[in-house]
């Protein structure tokens, strides 16, 4: 009697992918790097839970489409950092993973060659390099995680971590972020809920079993100890926006009848924007003035910037603009520039 195949029946290929520890014995973390990484985990989470008052600014581009460009960004972002290092701790926004609503380019290391040709492996090196670059410049880079494999292949250069608002509900990511080594930020969902994100935090800070991967590349059972690092980021949602002081107290109410010390992040960029780039300036100096008005609870905010300002459209990658976002919006560097200065400069007073 013949057996009907009742496995893999959807799958139409499966390719043999190299263990994390391939890519990091290739592409090595160094002591200068290692420096760069672990400061900037400890400075992070010194600001997040009150022992360093300076404000954390989360800066970059969208996503990373064009490491040439990423890392020009990268050049100009570092040497302001250094001027404001005393008021301001910049970290920038280096994203390989998209989650995307429906369908569209899943980002660098899904799809580097921007083609439809989904060269994971080459994605993984690419982005791994790149990070390695950014830390070469000393400066600390924060990302979102997506997949619960990668952080076994990237994560160990990584000093900031965001779970999107489309997975802060998601078990799964609440168990990954509750290993990762970095403080993490749980955006709230994308109905504008905080109770989703605040509910993702206590169970990132619990011990968690699951299933996973090791260095190897091995099937593991993986043991955590919980991350006590893990806070919310405000960005809005179909209801609207929710950075304005009565959506933040509204937040901070929230967190501490959840028994949670309130520390916020708020995203100048999606539903507290509109989606509108140029709106981007206006909820940056709310916030600032939030901030320099008294609240205790707010510990950094995020800002979607390229070289260029804008974005397109992803057809022939041979024709697209340098420093233009191919995923949303950004303001250009020279706006970036004068916010954090003119932030710098009212912070210091």
């Amino acid at each position: 009697m013949k057996i009907s195949n009742t496995s893999d029946i959807r799958v139409t290929q499966i390719e043999s992918l190299d263990p994390p520890i391939i890519y990091l014995r290739k592409q090595p973390i160094t002591k200068k790097i290692s420096d760069v990484v672990i400061k900037g985990r400890n400075e992070i989470e010194h600001i997040i839970k009150g022992n360093d008052k300076r404000l954390l600014f989360i800066v970059g581009p969208c996503s990373i489409h064009d490491e040439i460009a990423g890392l020009e960004y990268a050049s100009r972002l570092s040497e302001l950092a250094k001027k404001v290092s005393k008021e301001i701790l910049v970290v920038m926004r280096v994203y390989f993973e998209k989650p995307r609503t429906t369908v569209g380019w899943k980002g660098l290391i899904n799809d580097p060659n921007l083609d439809g040709s989904f060269d994971i492996s080459n994605g993984l090196k690419r982005s791994r390099e790149f990070l390695l670059k950014v830390n070469e410049l000393g400066i600390p880079v924060a990302t979102e995680f997506l997949d619960p494999f990668i952080p076994q292949y990237l994560a160990d250069l990584v000093s900031w971590g965001a779970i999107g608002a489309r997975t802060s509900e998601s078990q799964t990511h609440r168990e990954m972020a509750s290993g990762l080594s970095v403080p993490v930020g749980f955006k709230n969902g994308t109905g504008g809920s905080y109770q989703i994100a605040i509910d993702a935090i206590i169970s990132a800070s619990s011990p968690h079993t699951f299933l996973g991967i090791d260095l190897d590349g091995n099937a593991s059972i993986v043991h955590t100890k919980g991350n006590e690092a893990c806070h919310l980021v405000l960005r809005g949602g179909s209801n609207g926006p929710n950075y304005e002081e009565k959506s933040v107290k509204e937040a901070e109410n929230k967190m501490i009848k959840s028994g949670l010390d309130p520390k916020i992040i708020i995203d100048c960029s999606h539903a507290n924007s509109n989606k509108d780039h140029k709106k981007q300036p206006m909820v940056f100096e709310n916030i600032l003035s939030q901030k320099l008005n008294g609240n205790k609870s707010i510990v950094g905010l995020m800002l979607e910037s390229h070289i260029n300002e804008g974005n397109q459209s992803l057809s022939d990658p041979n024709n697209l603009k340098y420093g233009v976002s191919i995923t949303d919006a950004c303001i250009n560097w020279e706006t970036t520039k004068n916010l954090i200065i003119n932030a710098q400069k009212k912070l210091k007073k």
